[in-house]
C-alpha cells in the first residue's frame, strides 16, 4: 500500500508531497482509498462533504468504531503526516482478519478531505463542515490563491457542493473514533516509546495581519521619504519569536504574498499570516496580544496602516478521558507496559470531531521530530508497532 500511494503528488524537485484538495493528485489519492476499499469487500461511499468511508458491517446499526486520517498535505510536506494513519487503518483491518477476529460493533475506515488547508487556508474543512463547526456559507467564501472558490473546485472535481453542510445522521452513527498520527515531535524518541496516546491538542489559531504602505521606485525614493510595509512585516517577524521564546509557546510567520512583489518596487501591501499555539488559552492570547501590539507600534514608525483578522481559531481539545483510559489499558493489557500519554501543537480531525463523538488518537515515533516537511520520517518497525497497537486498539473496542 504504501509503495502504491507513495509517488502520488510527489514533487521530483523537492522530494516534498503537493496533494492539495480537489486537484488531480488528490482524486489519485481518493482513487487509490476507493481501490483499497472494494479490494477488501468494504462498503465505499462519499459524504455530502467530500470524506471517504469504507464500511464493514451496517452503517445504520450504529455505535459504529471509526478510524482514519487524511491524505491531503501541506506545500511540500512529508509522507507520513496524514496518511500513515489511512494505510495503518487499512492495515489494521488486514491484521484483525488475520487474527480472525469476530466484530461486534460495525467498523468504518475515513479519509477527511482537506485537512491541511492548504489551498483554501482553513484546515479541517471536510471535518468541520461534517461537525457543523464550518457552515455551508463560510465555506462558499473560501478561495484559493488563484481566485477559484470552493464550490467552483469540488465541482470541477465532480462532486456536488450544493450538497455540503453539517452531517449529524452520520455522526450520530459513530460510537468512537480513534486517528492514528506520526508525533510531530520527538517525545516518543527521547522517551525510547514505539508508541504514544494523545492526552490534548493545544489551542491554536491563525492571523492574517495586512500591511499597508504606498508603492515606489526602490531606487529613486530617499528612505526617509517611504512607507515600507516591509520593514513593519520583518520587525512583527522578530517580535513573534520573542513573545513566543517569552511565553514558552509556538509563534510563526509561514506564509506572505506581497504587492506589487517587483525587485525594483517597494511594496504597497505586505500581507503575513501569524500561527501561533500554546499549552492553554490565557498564554496563546498573551502571545498573540503582544504581537499584534508590537506590529502597530512598528506600523505607526513607518507610516502603515494595519489591519488583523482571526482567519481560524480552535480552543484546548481534551481528547475523551474514559476512551483515552480504555486505549491504555488495552496497550497495557497487550504488552504489559505503560503507553505515554503526551499533549500536541498540532490540529487534526479528531480534534474537530471530539465536540461531537468520543475520540481518541495514538501517535507513532518520529525520530527527528520533523514534519510538514520531505524530511518527515518513521521507521518501518514503529510503523508496524502502530499498526498492531491500532488493531489491537480495534478489536478491543470493536470486537468485544
Amino acid at each position: 500500500m504504501w509503495a502504491d500511494l507513495s509517488p502520488i503528488g510527489r514533487n521530483a524537485e523537492t522530494g516534498g508531497y503537493r496533494r492539495y484538495a480537489w486537484t488531480g493528485a488528490d482524486a489519485d489519492c481518493r482513487t487509490w482509498f476507493q481501490e483499497q476499499a472494494e479490494s477488501r469487500g468494504l462498503a465505499y461511499e462519499t459524504d455530502r462533504n467530500g470524506n471517504q468511508w469504507a464500511w464493514l458491517g451496517d452503517p445504520a446499526a450504529g455505535d459504529a468504531v471509526v478510524t482514519g486520517s487524511h491524505l491531503d498535505s501541506v506545500p511540500d510536506g512529508g509522507a507520513f503526516d496524514g496518511p500513515l494513519g489511512v494505510v495503518s487503518a487499512f492495515a489494521a483491518l488486514d491484521e484483525l482478519r488475520a487474527r480472525g477476529a469476530r466484530f461486534t460493533r460495525p467498523l468504518a475506515l475515513t479519509n477527511f478531505g482537506d485537512e491541511e488547508g492548504a489551498r483554501f487556508g482553513l484546515a479541517c474543512v471536510g471535518s468541520r463542515l461534517t461537525a457543523g463547526q464550518l457552515t455551508k456559507e463560510q465555506a462558499y467564501e473560501l478561495r484559493d490563491g488563484d481566485g477559484v472558490r470552493l464550490p467552483e473546485a469540488m465541482e470541477a472535481a465532480g462532486y456536488d457542493p450544493a450538497a455540503i453542510g453539517p452531517d449529524p445522521e452520520r455522526l450520530a452513527r459513530i460510537g468512537a473514533f480513534v486517528e492514528l498520527h506520526v508525533e510531530q515531535g520527538r517525545a516518543l524518541d527521547l522517551s525510547g516509546d514505539e508508541v504514544g496516546i494523545a492526552s490534548a491538542i493545544w489551542p491554536h489559531g491563525r492571523w492574517r495581519f495586512d500591511f499597508r504602505g504606498e508603492a515606489n521606485h526602490a531606487g529613486t525614493t530617499r528612505l526617509v521619504d517611504r512607507r515600507d510595509p516591509m520593514l513593519s512585516y520583518a520587525e512583527t517577524v522578530l517580535a513573534a519569536r520573542r513573545e513566543a521564546e517569552l511565553a514558552g509557546a509556538v509563534a510563526t510567520f509561514g506564509k506572505i504574498s506581497v504587492e506589487p512583489n517587483g525587485v525594483n518596487a517597494i511594496p504597497s501591501l505586505v500581507r503575513g499570516w501569524l500561527d501561533s499555539r500554546a499549552a492553554d488559552e490565557e498564554t496563546l492570547d498573551t502571545v498573540v496580544t503582544a504581537v499584534e501590539k508590537a506590529a502597530r507600534e512598528y506600523a505607526d514608525r513607518h507610516g502603515v496602516d494595519l489591519a488583523v483578522v482571526r482567519e481560524s481559531f480552535t480552543p484546548v481539545i481534551e481528547f475523551e478521558h474514559a476512551l483515552r483510559d480504555e486505549l491504555g489499558a488495552l496497550l497495557r493489557g497487550r504488552t504489559g507496559r505503560e503507553v505515554p500519554v503526551l499533549g500536541t501543537g498540532a490540529g487534526h480531525d479528531a480534534g474537530i470531531l471530539s465536540a461531537s463523538v468520543p475520540t481518541a488518537m495514538l501517535f507513532v515515533r518520529n525520530p527527528t521530530g520533523v514534519s510538514h516537511s520531505p524530511a518527515e520520517h518513521a521507521a518501518e518497525d514503529d510503523c508496524v508497532a502502530g499498526v498492531r497497537a491500532l488493531a489491537d486498539v480495534l478489536e478491543g473496542l470493536a470486537c468485544r
